[in-house]
C-alpha cells in the first residue's frame, strides 16, 4: 500500500500585515521540508503529520511525503507559495491508495477564501476516487469543499493543542478500517451563526470543555470522528465561526442527529463565548498588586498576557502598548517574550555582549486594519546574550519538534529582560526563556504576547495570569475591525435570536 502525507497547514488573519510567502513556510530553508527528511523530522512528534505516520507504519505503507508545509499564523497566504505546495502535492498522488492531509482548516490565500478546498478540489480532479484524510486545526472555518472532496475529517479537541498527534491517528486509522472495508464513513456537517471569541475557546473553560468532552462521547458511542470547531474569527470571510463534522459508521441520520445536537448546544452557551475586556492600565495595576499580595503560594511568576498581538493568531509581535505600562507603573523582576525586531537583533549584535545600545523597540509593522496603530518604545538596555535561537519543543504541544526564534537575544533594561526575535514563535514552551538562560519560574512577571497556548508550558509554574489587552491585529475588541464579508447577522456583531437566521 502507498499512502501520501503532505502538510499544508496556516491559520489566516486577514487582518494581519505579516506577509505569509513560501520562505514563511521553510523554516529559515529556501524550500518547505520534503520526502525523507521530512519523516525523519515528524516521526515520534506531537504533531498531525506524526500521527499520520504512525498509522501508516503500523499498516506497514510505503510512505511519500511530497511536502510539509506549516506556517506561523499570518496575513493571507501569496498565491506564489500556495502554488508550490499544491503542485507538490498533487503531483504525487499518481497510483497511491490514500492520502493523508495535515490541514488547517482557516487558510484564506489571495485567490482563494478556502484554500485548504481547492487543495482538494485539484486532489479530486486527478485522483477522484482516492480516499483522503484530513486533520485540521480546531480553530477551522469549514466550507463545504472540505466535506465534499475528503472521506474523513478529524479536528483537535484540545486548546492548548494537546493532541495534534492523537488527531492524525484517529483520521489515518479510520481512513486505514475504510480501505479495509471495516467501516463506511458518512460525514455531515454544520455551522452556526457565531463568531466565538479566541480568549473563550480554551478547553479548560466553560463551554468548550463540555463541548469536546460531549464531542469524545460520541466517539466513543461509535462515530469515526466528531469535531467541534470553534473557528478563526480574525478571518474576514464568509464562512468564518463554530462549525461542527460529524463522521458517522454508515449512518448519516444519526450522524445529523449528532450534528444538531453540538451545533444547539454550542448556540444555547454562546454568550459564554464573548470576552469582556479589562482596560491595560487597571490589568497592570491588579498584577501589581497580586505581586505585593500574600497568597497560599508565593512561588511562580505573574503572567501578563499581551494577547492582542499573539503570533499564533496572526499578530506582529512587535506592539509596544502591555510593555510600555509595565515601565509606566514601575513592574520590576520582568522576563519579556518577545518583540519580533529583526532590526534591533542586527543592532544588538553589532553592538556586542555586555554593551549598551539605546533601540526603538517595536511599532515597525503597519496594522491599516486598525483604527489604532503601536509607536515604537525607545529604551536604553545592555545586550546580555546572543543566540541562534533553536531549541527543542518538551512540552505537550509539539514534543519533538525544533522551535526557531531565529537570530535572537536578551536586551536587558534595569531589572526588565527583554528576548528580541527574527522569526515569529508563540511563547507556549518555557524553553523559549531557559535555551537563552532565563529561568522563568523564579521571576516574578512574565509578559507573554499569547493567549491560550501559554497554559501548556507555563501555567504550571504561574502564580496569577492576568490578561492585558494592549493593540494589535489579534484584538478580542471587535469594534476594532471592519467585518466585509463574513456572513451577517452573526452573532456577536449582530443580534440574533435562532440559529437558523444567517
Amino acid at each position: 500500500m502507498r499512502i501520501v502525507i503532505a502538510q499544508m497547514s496556516h491559520e489566516t488573519n486577514t487582518f494581519s500585515p505579516v506577509t505569509t510567502n513560501l520562505a514563511r513556510f521553510s523554516d529559515g530553508r529556501n524550500i518547505p521540508l520534503q520526502g525523507t527528511e521530512a519523516i525523519q523530522v515528524f516521526t515520534n512528534t506531537a504533531s498531525p503529520m506524526g500521527g499520520f505516520l504512525q498509522a501508516a507504519l503500523e499498516a506497514g505503507a510505503d510512505i511519500s511525503v511530497p511536502v510539509a508545509a506549516g506556517a506561523a499564523p499570518s496575513g493571507p497566504v501569496e498565491d506564489e507559495a500556495f502554488e508550490y505546495i499544491a503542485e507538490r502535492i498533487v503531483a504525487e498522488i499518481d497510483d497511491c491508495d490514500a492520502i493523508m492531509l495535515d490541514l488547517h482548516g482557516a487558510m484564506v490565500t489571495r485567490s482563494y477564501e478556502d484554500g485548504e478546498g481547492e487543495l482538494l478540489r485539484r486532489i479530486r480532479a486527478v485522483a477522484p476516487d482516492v480516499p483522503i484524510a484530513v486533520s485540521l486545526d480546531m480553530h477551522a472555518n469549514i466550507y463545504p469543499a472540505i466535506i465534499e472532496y475528503s472521506t474523513i475529517v478529524a479536528g483537535y479537541h484540545t486548546y492548548p493543542h494537546v493532541d495534534m498527534d492523537e488527531t492524525g491517528l484517529r483520521a489515518g486509522r479510520a481512513l486505514l478500517k475504510f480501505i479495509s472495508g471495516t467501516v463506511i464513513p458518512s460525514m455531515v456537517w454544520g455551522n452556526a451563526p457565531m463568531l466565538p471569541h479566541v480568549m473563550r475557546q480554551g478547553t479548560d473553560d466553560f463551554p468548550n470543555a463540555e463541548l469536546q468532552k460531549r464531542a469524545r462521547e460520541l466517539e466513543s458511542e461509535g462515530a469515526l470522528a466528531v469535531s467541534v470547531f470553534t473557528g478563526f474569527p480574525h478571518a474576514d470571510i464568509n464562512n468564518a465561526g463554530l462549525s461542527v463534522v460529524v463522521v458517522a459508521d454508515n449512518d448519516p441520520l444519526q450522524g445529523q442527529r449528532w450534528c444538531d445536537e453540538l451545533l444547539e448546544l454550542a448556540w444555547q452557551h454562546r454568550q459564554s463565548f464573548v470576552y469582556e475586556i479589562e482596560t491595560l492600565a487597571d490589568s497592570v495595576a491588579r498584577a501589581r498588586q497580586l505581586a505585593c499580595s500574600p497568597s497560599d503560594s508565593d512561588d511562580g511568576p505573574i503572567l501578563l498576557l499581551d494577547h492582542y498581538d499573539n503570533t499564533a493568531s496572526g499578530g506582529t509581535m512587535d506592539t509596544t502598548e502591555v510593555l510600555g505600562e509595565i515601565f509606566r507603573q514601575g513592574l520590576d523582576d520582568v522576563a519579556v517574550f518577545g518583540f519580533y525586531d529583526p532590526e534591533v537583533v542586527d543592532q544588538m549584535v553589532a553592538a556586542g555582549v555586555g554593551n549598551e545600545i539605546t533601540v526603538s523597540l517595536g511599532g515597525k509593522l503597519p496594522m491599516p486594519a486598525l483604527q489604532v496603530q503601536s509607536k515604537p518604545i525607545t529604551i536604553t538596555g545592555e545586550v546580555k546574550l546572543l543566540s541562534n535561537g533553536r531549541f527543542p519543543a518538551t512540552v505537550a504541544m509539539s514534543r519533538g519538534l525544533e522551535m526557531n526564534m531565529g537570530l535572537c537575544g536578551i536586551l536587558s533594561v534595569g531589572t526588565v529582560d527583554i528576548v528580541v526575535i527574527s522569526r515569529h514563535i508563540e511563547p507556549f514552551d518555557p524553553g523559549c526563556f531557559r535555551a537563552l538562560g532565563i529561568d522563568p519560574s523564579v521571576r516574578k512577571y512574565l509578559m507573554l504576547k499569547s493567549r491560550i497556548h501559554y497554559r501548556v508550558g507555563f501555567m504550571p509554574i504561574a502564580r496569577a495570569v492576568v490578561e492585558c489587552a494592549g493593540v494589535g491585529v489579534c484584538t478580542s475588541n471587535y469594534s476594532q475591525l471592519t467585518f466585509k464579508h463574513v456572513r451577517r447577522p452573526i452573532f456577536p456583531l449582530d443580534k440574533v435570536v435562532n440559529r437558523g437566521e444567517s
